[in-house]
């Protein structure tokens, strides 16, 4: 009976020690990542998500706004892990109040344009921004999307700024922005290069390119959020957003990286 008795607790023993073994080997089921997009990486984002999947098996779980009220939800606790913001102000304000890891870093340059639906010719852009022509032009609040505040320094810079507050309506985001143009809502509207790609197959578009002269660099920040920590995902897609897959992403939608 004792024979049987040490060889029950042998066999036992060797059991929980291949369990133990096999379960050491498994991979560790890998938490989803949680970021908050500027509404510009609207299709991006989509893009970008794919390839960080398919290059490490990691699920993201995209939430895009404008970056001034992704700045607010975070500040009240919102599960974000990292920020991808569309500007260095609303990251730094995030590292400064101790939301964040580290601080913010360039991912993109976001690149400013001027589009509309209609072929209505901009060669001379701010003249026609004058005429009766253009009765609506759409540009991004300025208070809280990066985009909207460019937008406003080139009308200023231009001297129309106040010639054409009149027309002037104001999408909540870039995004808003982007479907003013596309349905034809406004005649006019500033906004960001990417556009251009994201509709390339679906609506004829036609634009030209602010000089970024005439508007300060729209440098695009990100960081990794403290709520991030024990989720080594983040960090994985935080050095993702840095990489050469993810700048000729970014490039392809019309953003610089250099």
């Amino acid at each position: 009976m004792k024979h049987q008795q040490y060889n029950n607790k042998a066999i036992k023993s060797i059991f929980f020690l291949i369990a133990f073994c096999v379960l050491a080997h498994l991979p560790v089921f890998a938490q989803n990542v949680r970021v908050a997009a500027a509404a510009n990486l609207q299709t991006v984002i989509e893009v970008l998500q794919k390839d960080f999947k398919q290059k490490t098996g990691i699920t993201i779980d995209p939430v895009v706004g404008s970056s001034g009220k992704l700045v607010a939800q975070i500040s009240n606790g919102a599960p974000f892990d990292v920020f991808l913001s569309a500007d260095m102000s609303f990251p730094e304000t995030l590292f400064k109040s101790g939301f964040a890891l580290q601080k913010p870093v360039v991912y993109a340059k976001g690149s400013l344009i001027i589009c509309s639906s209609q072929d209505i010719g901009f060669n001379n852009w701010e003249r026609l921004l004058l005429t009766a022509r253009v009765k609506k032009l759409a540009i991004a609040n300025p208070a809280i999307a990066p985009y909207g505040k460019a937008a406003e320094e080139v009308l200023q810079r231009k001297g129309i700024l106040d010639n054409v507050k009149s027309k002037i309506v104001y999408g909540e985001s870039i995004s808003q922005v982007n479907t003013y143009i596309t349905t034809g809502v406004a005649d006019v509207g500033f906004t960001t290069q990417s556009l251009i790609k994201e509709t390339e197959n679906k609506t004829k578009l036609f634009y030209q390119v602010i000089n970024p002269k005439d508007y300060a660099p729209i440098l695009q920040g990100m960081v990794i959020l403290k709520h991030s920590s024990g989720n080594p995902g983040a960090e994985k897609f935080y050095q993702y957003i840095l990489s050469p897959a993810a700048k000729s992403i970014f490039e392809s939608y019309g953003y610089r990286v250099q």
